[in-house]
């Protein structure tokens, strides 16, 4: 096992090859929402990126691409892979929970996990691995309260629990000297590419079909009062970035949101607003308890470990979310 601290692995190597701190960084699920943003943002800073991804396909100058199912990957191939990279750093921004079975959730995430930290553990040296996890992990706490990394999780939806476990996984491989583990715990991202199955992208597919029949649009939905810490995808890829450089985050869980609480339905309305749509917006009467009734997470340490501070404003996002909607289904 390697002696150094947690990051002196990653500088000693950046400097001595390059004279800064250049990365080389492999990013799982590299084609993705997330995942294909960060690619290109590492890109830019001028470290060497490899996506992994099912299928590869062309992410632009700097960034190599590796195909892969990770979902079906097993040990081996993911340790052949990582072998064959040698990266400084992983980025795991594959998984997901949008149109998927619970079996598939359980393979594309925590199996996942569970296979590339063995992988990792057979390398001659530590690399660090930034896994993108979920405020679903903890569940709901009390109207008004945040959330912060100390709070123990109590997921609420099977989602939650899975990246719990990948959390715990990664942590434990930490503490065993395997890996330098650092995970994020993500609000409710809104971005452009915005998952087709998710709420505003399924809304933003409304639109965009009323937009190009000429009428008005007619949204009908379940009740949209449950209130979720939403932030823009620009600011949690400009995070990413950072937990991927910055020094002294080994170790730590890291909320990232705006640490505000907004209704589903102001979203759906700033959807709306940015399409510019003429809109019927119907809103269903709830009849049961809210999935999700209050998520706020507390993002002070965000601050203090990354010098990373979110913006108040989403409609730039939401523009871009319905500017990307419109280009893939064009007229």
């Amino acid at each position: 096992m390697i002696e150094q601290g947690d990051d002196m692995v990653i500088k000693q190597r950046s400097q001595d090859e390059d004279g800064d701190r250049r990365l080389r960084v492999m990013v799982l699920g590299g084609t993705g929402f997330l995942g294909q943003p960060v690619c290109r943002r590492l890109a830019d800073h001028g470290h060497d990126v490899v996506a992994v991804a099912r299928h590869a396909r062309h992410l632009g100058s700097g960034v190599a691409v590796r195909a892969l199912d990770l979902a079906e990957a097993q040990v081996d191939d993911v340790a052949a892979l990582l072998a064959e990279v040698d990266p400084d750093v992983v980025v795991n921004a594959a998984g997901g929970m949008w149109g998927l079975t619970e079996e598939q959730m359980v393979a594309v995430n925590v199996t996942l996990v569970e296979r590339l930290v063995a992988a990792a553990g057979r390398l001659p040296r530590r690399i660090r691995l930034v896994q993108l996890g979920s405020v679903h992990e903890y569940g709901l706490v009390p109207i008004g309260a945040s959330m912060p990394e100390t709070m123990t999780p109590a997921p609420v939806m099977p989602y939650g629990e899975f990246k719990v476990r990948c959390a715990e996984v990664i942590a434990e491989a930490h503490r065993q000297g395997a890996l330098e583990g650092v995970t994020l715990r993500i609000g409710n991202v809104i971005g452009a590419g915005q998952p087709r199955h998710s709420l505003l992208g399924v809304v933003a597919g409304k639109l965009r079909e009323a937009q190009l029949a000429g009428g008005r649009a007619r949204l009908e939905l379940a009740p949209l009062g449950s209130q979720r810490d939403f932030v823009g995808l620009g600011e949690v890829v400009a995070a990413i970035v950072l937990a991927v450089t910055r020094p002294g985050v080994g170790g730590h869980v890291i909320n990232i949101g705006r640490g505000v609480a907004a209704s589903a339905r102001d979203m759906v309305q700033l959807l709306i607003d940015a399409s510019e749509v003429p809109t019927d917006l119907v809103e269903a009467e709830r009849t049961g308890p809210a999935e999700t009734t209050w998520q706020r997470l507390d993002i002070a340490l965000a601050a203090e470990l990354l010098g990373w501070s979110p913006s108040d404003d989403l409609y730039a996002e939401m523009k871009q979310l319905w500017e990307h909607s419109v280009a893939r289904v064009p007229a």
